[in-house]
């Protein structure tokens, strides 16, 4: 694992960081254990989780800076992207790791305090709940594979602060997401997207980010209740 992440890390121009490896392997090792007891993840063995796990995460590190700043992960799951964002990217401010699952918060605070990832904030909230405390408040949200874009920008848009900005880790319809939600992405405050698109190192997957910049607050009457959203996602 370690030179299959010291060679991606390169490739993706990234600086692995002292004790990265270390940490990655202890987080595949609690991963691994918990998954055979849990659903966690489909994807498992060293490669393919430093691979399609652990370097694609650290790919949003290529697109966005996230030094300094406070982050949420919406729809974590096993802690996706954001433990491996917290590995690679020490001077991150602290990051919120925000999941409906119980069983997966329980997970991610025993693995995060194993790993001594004191900045860390594992949450067992719905997102659209969670917003009316910690509503406009990070300066940054992400997130990975969790829903189709236009329902997930109501979920996230509005955690995040004006100047900050929302980073969807996509597949290869990342586009079609996007012009799907583009009407909804103007409602809740923000600007036009970008897309970046990147190459997984040592596959042949190549992914979409699409980075959302908080241009102006999200009215007040989103988020709305999550099955008013799946039901009728904004347009």
């Amino acid at each position: 694992m370690d030179e299959i992440l010291k060679t991606g890390f390169e490739q993706l121009g990234l600086a692995l960081p002292d004790g990265a490896a270390e940490l990655f392997r202890g987080y595949y090792e609690r991963l691994d254990e918990s998954n055979k007891v849990m659903n966690l993840t489909a994807i498992t063995g060293e490669e393919d989780t430093a691979r399609l796990h652990f370097l694609d995460c650290a790919a949003l590190l290529t697109a966005v800076d996230l030094r300094g700043k406070s982050v949420v992960d919406v729809g974590t799951g096993a802690g996706f992207p954001g433990v491996p964002l917290l590995i690679a990217c020490p001077e991150i401010a602290g990051m919120t790791l925000l999941d409906s699952l119980g069983k997966r918060i329980d997970f991610l605070r025993s693995c995060c305090a194993q790993l001594g990832l004191d900045r860390a904030e594992p949450v067992h909230a719905r997102a659209e709940e969670f917003a009316a405390g910690r509503r406009e408040s990070y300066d940054a949200a992400v997130s990975r594979a969790v829903a189709r874009l236009d329902v997930l920008a109501e979920l996230a848009l509005p955690l995040v602060k004006p100047g900050g900005f929302f980073a969807a880790m996509k597949g290869p319809r990342g586009r079609e997401e996007l012009a799907e939600a583009a009407g909804a992405i103007e409602k809740l405050g923000g600007a036009p997207a970008r897309v970046v698109d990147y190459a997984v190192p040592g596959t042949d997957a190549v992914h979409s980010l699409i980075i959302i910049e908080k241009a102006r607050p999200t009215p007040k009457q989103y988020p709305r209740r999550f099955a008013q959203i799946k039901k009728s996602p904004l347009r």
